[in-house]
């Protein structure tokens, strides 16, 4: 039996550990097998792992030691990306001012366990686009089903959360805002498939692979949510509000505009500087009460997001006369977007959440709410026919949820498109939890006046 020198038994003992507990981790017996390379690597040698350094040229060997380091740094990175942590950038305003538009976070995927990929094969650091070339960075085989691995906790209310879009599944490549179904029930499916030239072509997207989303968790699994004059009830009790809420209010000056140094007081961004005026907004203005000049001009008239520390702030400036907030008239659709309820962005509910293993009957109703649940979230054919409801192909009258949903909020609500409009989030969209701001960039402001937060780096990312 050939002997091994004692620093290759070191070797493979130590990854021989980290593989098995990796594996163990995973619990995935398949795994095991792995361990027949790693005894290759560093024992037998059958396969010349590492023939290339014996070459004599030295061109070759140099371009050679590049790409083996670059593999070597692609697949770190696509397994630290999958397991341990990635880098989230805020794009939109739905979570101001908690978290900001240009904060740049850790997102954690410890803090709920990792899922395994849906689309193993996929190139790191890419969502579901690669840039430049503009095609799939994935392979759609193999696609796997939902499993996650043991993290340190689970989803707590009001923690902010990195989920993949729910209603991200179909998408009209060249139209992804609103989404699919709500396109569906603006223009009809058969316009979105039909006219390419506007809406591109229609696409499906695993679970992993759907966009992004980071908003806050308001609803839990089995909680009754509603929403009453924009203030959140859970199970017939006020919830409670983030200490950075937001909401839409018009604000009317004396006649002089809002300066830079108003706006900047009440931490109001330029693209949320809006001034409500010309011909389409004097019907608006006038039904909340704003009154015009003999000339039937009305005084500058701002529609913005203000906290409530902001709202007071722009209460006490001189210039401001009068302060209305939205009307939920302003809110557009809502979820189902296919089923009428009389329900508002402002006022919604009430609406149970599924939680896993609860049985609902399914009346009409219910196959509104839960529908895309139990279709595509949770992969049943579901058939309605002469009012009898089947599921994968047998008649039955009720069922029972196989994952837990949340229900997802942004913290400035009236700008903030969230489960208000697509509805629940399944478990097996979750991603994350956001940890640590790293970096914040206000695009507002130049290099040397305030681009760089400094007093946002490497904060801690907390749920208030």
């Amino acid at each position: 039996m050939k002997k091994f020198p004692k620093k290759q038994w070191i070797k493979f003992s130590i990854a021989t550990v980290i593989y098995l507990l990796f594996a163990l981790w995973m619990e995935n017996a398949w795994l095991l097998l792995g361990e027949l390379v790693i005894v290759d690597v560093y024992l037998t040698k059958f396969i010349p792992w590492g023939a290339w350094k014996r070459t004599t040229n030295p061109t070759l060997r140099n371009a050679l030691e590049w790409v083996d380091d670059i593999v070597f740094a692609l697949v770190a990175v696509y397994l630290i990306n999958l397991f341990i942590f990635q880098n989230y950038q805020i794009p939109s305003s739905s979570l101001e001012k908690s978290l900001l538009v240009g904060d740049y976070l850790f997102v954690s995927k410890l803090s709920y366990g990792p899922r395994v990929p849906n689309t193993p094969l996929s190139f790191p650091l890419v969502q579901n686009t690669l840039p430049i070339l503009n095609c799939k960075s994935y392979l759609d085989w193999p696609e796997w089903g939902y499993k996650r691995v043991k993290g340190f906790g689970q989803v707590q209310r009001d923690d902010i959360v990195v989920f993949n879009f729910p209603a991200g599944d179909t998408i009209a490549v060249k139209q992804q805002n609103p989404d699919y179904y709500t396109l569906v029930q603006e223009y009809g499916r058969e316009r979105i498939a039909l006219d390419k030239t506007t809406f591109g072509e229609i696409m499906y997207r695993p679970v992993d692979k759907r966009e992004n989303y980071v908003k806050r968790c308001i609803g839990m699994p089995g909680d009754s949510l509603q929403i009453i004059n924009n203030q959140v009830y859970i199970n017939g009790q006020p919830g409670e509000n983030p200490e950075k809420l937001q909401f839409n209010y018009f604000v009317e000056t004396n006649g002089s505009p809002l300066t830079e140094e108003q706006f900047r007081l009440m931490d109001v961004s330029k693209d949320d500087r809006m001034l409500a005026s010309g011909a389409g907004f004097q019907h608006l203005l006038s039904f909340l009460g704003f009154k015009p000049d003999a000339n039937g001009q009305f005084k500058p008239v701002y529609r913005l997001p203000l906290t409530q520390k902001a709202l007071e702030i722009a209460r006490r400036l001189p210039v401001v006369t009068k302060i209305v907030i939205e009307p939920e008239t302003l809110g557009g659709p809502t979820y189902p977007v296919d089923y009428q309820t009389g329900w508002t962005r402002d006022n919604y509910g009430p609406i149970w959440i599924p939680s896993r293993g609860a049985t609902i009957s399914l009346d009409e109703r219910n196959m509104a709410l839960y529908r895309r649940c139990i279709e595509n979230y949770e992969r049943n054919k579901v058939e309605i026919r002469d009012g009898q409801v089947y599921i994968n192909g047998e008649a039955t009258d009720s069922y029972t949820f196989k994952y837990d949903y949340y229900w997802m909020m942004g913290d400035n609500r009236h700008n903030s498109a969230d489960s208000r409009s697509w509805g629940f989030v399944p478990e097996d969209h979750i991603v994350g939890k956001p940890i640590l701001i790293w970096l914040s960039l206000d695009k507002d402001r130049a290099l040397f006046d305030g681009r760089i937060r400094w007093e946002r780096l490497f904060r801690w990312v907390h749920p208030d």
